[in-house]
């Protein structure tokens, strides 16, 4: 059985689909790369001593900044966060590099969306984010001999399982699930409000204290993971309301 258990186990040669983690970890290794760039640009600048090139210098580093995934990922098939996380962003289309107009648009939709453009890779057949999605790219193993089981998922088959809900009904629950879980955590801020844990002038005037931040901080990342969980599981049949049914002997 392959790993959803539905069906024969996938040919070796299938695509190995990169999970949330490794990519997490190729935008952890390119942070990193930034912020060494970022402080010898600046300490560039300062020896310099110079306004002009200061200036240029700054335009630079900007440019790069912009410029980085889009070409490396158009180019090389990924930024080098993605090499060293043996990953690579491959067009769905012509199954080689993705072109550099796509490159920009996936990391325009990433600007604008954050993390939760990840979301739907709770849920997307083939393990897709959205900027993925809306792009027709995915992100895979780039040498499957490297790559540990743990790093990657197989195509979801359990999507066309004959046994899945509507897909309207699916997404009513969905929904039903994430106003509920919204519900809960109004709840629970108010509950914090009473308590002197969170104060009524960060929600009213945006007033906040380190501790109130903290608290937004920490319910953004509660949010965060029950819209995946929601979404995921929703969209795969395993909420109550939407279940998939078992096939019949």
């Amino acid at each position: 059985m392959n790993v959803n258990g539905d069906g024969p186990r996938p040919a070796a040669d299938t695509p190995r689909y990169a999970r949330f983690t490794r990519r997490l970890q190729g935008m952890a290794i390119d942070f990193m790369l930034f912020l060494v760039a970022m402080v010898c640009a600046l300490q560039m600048a300062v020896a310099l001593n110079s306004d002009n090139l200061s200036r240029v210098l700054g335009f630079a580093f900007v440019a790069g900044f912009f410029l980085y995934e889009p070409v490396l990922v158009s180019r090389a098939g990924g930024t080098v966060g993605h090499y060293l996380s043996n990953l690579r962003v491959i067009d769905d289309r012509g199954h080689g590099n993705v072109s550099f107009s796509k490159a920009v648009a996936r990391v325009l939709i990433k600007a604008v969306l954050g993390w939760y453009s990840f979301i739907s890779m709770a849920a997307a057949r083939r393990h897709q984010a959205v900027h993925d999605l809306l792009t027709r790219s995915t992100v895979q193993i780039r040498d499957p001999a490297k790559a540990r089981p743990q790093d990657y998922s197989r195509e979801r088959v359990e999507l066309s399982h004959p046994g899945m809900p509507s897909r309207m009904r699916r997404l009513l629950v969905i929904v039903a699930y994430l106003l509920a879980s919204f519900v809960v955590l109004v709840l629970a801020v108010q509950a914090l409000v009473l308590a002197g844990a969170y104060s009524k002038d960060c929600i009213r005037y945006s007033l906040c204290s380190g501790g109130d931040r903290l608290v937004d901080i920490a319910f953004g990342i509660v949010l965060l993971v029950l819209l995946a969980l929601c979404i995921g599981f929703g969209w795969r049949g395993r909420l109550w309301g939407a279940r998939r049914r078992a096939e019949s002997p």
